[in-house]
């Protein structure tokens, strides 16, 4: 048995910079990660950065340009690295609906519930910052 994390939000803005923002290291590092670097291309490898202790590593597992992408984790911590991590996007009314996901958590640990929290909470970020440039600094985000 695994555990799944969903959530889905609307977000302002077309589905080209949704896509950026959520494949593209410039991007992610003003709402995710500290320091990240990787392609959105299908097999190449991601260093998601967060602290020296949290030095992470994916691989693109799933890619349509603007639709979709996946990334399954290579080296993390226990709970992670089973997991596959996804942002699904479909055009909505003037906007963006973002579906994304985080599968196959080996338990519902407090670790897997603290993570479907902070998903939350970066989620919202993702969308302040392409609703409004918000860029929340690395050390108060969740």
């Amino acid at each position: 048995m695994s555990f799944n994390i969903y959530h889905n939000l609307f977000i302002k803005a077309s589905q080209e910079a949704v896509f950026n923002a959520v494949s593209i290291p410039e991007h992610l590092d003003n709402w995710w990660s500290l320091k990240s670097s990787g392609t959105p291309e299908l097999g190449v490898e991601y260093n998601l950065n967060f602290t020296d202790e949290y030095n992470w590593f994916c691989k693109v597992s799933k890619l349509e340009l603007n639709k979709l992408i996946a990334f399954k984790m290579t080296v993390s911590d226990k709970d992670w690295d089973p997991t596959t991590f996804q942002f699904e996007l479909e055009p909505h009314n003037e906007g963006t609906m973002l579906k994304f996901s985080h599968v196959n958590w080996p338990e519902a640990n407090d670790h897997f519930k603290y993570s479907s929290f902070c998903w939350a909470m970066l989620l919202s970020g993702l969308k302040n910052y392409l609703e409004k440039g918000l860029v929340i600094p690395f050390e108060e985000r969740n």
